[in-house]
């Protein structure tokens, strides 16, 4: 994939000592992990990976599910592979199931539902709680634990299920912010709906397209800056990523498409910043009650302050995503990731 090579290129290009400490200690904990996942390969009986559903993230889904498939079987884990929530409620009421590993991104599977569903069951899962899940996959409530929390989230306008939006609304928006605004869908990930909206005539459209994938939408001026990525499991934080894409911004085509979306880890941050925004990164995820492992986006503004964009609990799991990335900067090779990310069910 171009991502590797434009990683490959950034790491030769970024200052090695700006995150020797922070590569140090993570690969000490790399090494903790490592002995821990083999120690545990017999505790996890019968596990039940759930991919695919029916959300508009599920081709994502299914390719992060390949891969994960793949290294649980080389770990000679048992393991089963099912699509869909009412494909493992099924197995599992049935008595195939001891535990889940899942991979749906997206509404059923990153939500809660499926989470309360297997709670319900006594099924441990991989990941965030009911509640973590919830919270995370709202945009909307996230920000306004992150707000409440004072952890700095970009502001927004909330456009409810039917409600109707009239040019004073959208004009109201645009004297307030001026242009360029992001147009998202309130309750799904990817970057799927998402438009930035650079001439007032587009607004109305890129709040159709958003509606078309959640009930509620949330408009948000522009913040001018670098975009970050956080990748945490358990209580590491991973190496931060920095992006860079030709593209208006990084969109779907940009992350799962592009041959030109360029990836630096390490970041070329210097390292206090860098162990700095790792932790507020952290206090960001364990605001919305996440846990296990996830990822955490942020926009650094010109003066230095990060605004943060959103918590994905399950982000994507292909060889080539950022978590699997940032984690075979500290030693963390896809395979011990995959298992870490099962341990998390213990």
């Amino acid at each position: 994939m171009s991502q590797d090579k434009a990683k490959g290129s950034a790491n030769a290009n970024a200052n090695a000592n700006a995150t020797a400490t922070t590569t140090a200690s993570s690969a000490s904990a790399a090494s903790t992990l490592a002995t821990h996942s083999r120690a545990n390969r017999n505790n996890f009986g019968r596990v039940g990976l759930l991919v695919g559903g029916d959300s508009a993230e599920r081709a994502v889904s299914l390719d992060g599910g390949v891969a994960v498939l793949t290294a649980l079987q080389r770990q000679q884990i048992d393991v089963e592979l099912y699509d869909g929530g009412p494909a493992i409620i099924k197995a599992c009421v049935e008595g195939r199931v001891d535990r889940v590993f899942n991979l749906i991104h997206g509404p059923g599977g990153e939500d809660g539902t499926i989470q309360g569903a297997l709670q319900l069951l006594n099924i441990p899962i991989t990941g965030a709680g009911l509640l973590g899940s919830a919270l995370s996959m709202d945009k909307v409530h996230s920000k306004w634990v992150w707000e409440r929390q004072g952890i700095k989230t970009p502001p927004f306008s909330l456009i409810r299920n039917k409600q109707e939006v009239t040019p004073a609304i959208l004009n109201e928006m645009i004297d307030t912010w001026g242009l360029p605004l992001f147009v998202k869908p309130a309750g799904l990930g990817s970057s799927i709906g998402i438009t930035k909206v650079e001439q007032a005539e587009e607004l109305p459209a890129a709040i159709e397209l958003a509606r078309q994938y959640s009930k509620s939408v949330i408009i948000e001026p522009e913040i001018k800056g670098k975009e970050y990525f956080a990748g945490i499991i358990g209580d590491l934080v991973l190496p931060l990523i920095r992006i860079q894409t030709p593209h208006k911004f990084y969109d779907y085509a940009a992350k799962y498409e592009s041959d030109e979306t360029q990836y630096f880890c390490p970041c070329g941050l210097p390292e206090e910043t860098e162990a700095t925004l790792q932790k507020l990164s952290l206090e960001a995820f364990e605001a919305l009650d996440c846990s296990g492992w996830g990822r955490v986006d942020f926009i650094l503004d010109a003066e230095g302050k990060p605004w943060f964009l959103e918590a994905n609990t399950i982000p994507g799991m292909t060889s080539h995503s950022l978590v699997p990335q940032a984690a075979k900067q500290v030693g963390i090779d896809f395979d011990e990731l995959v298992m870490r990310v099962l341990e998390s069910s213990l």
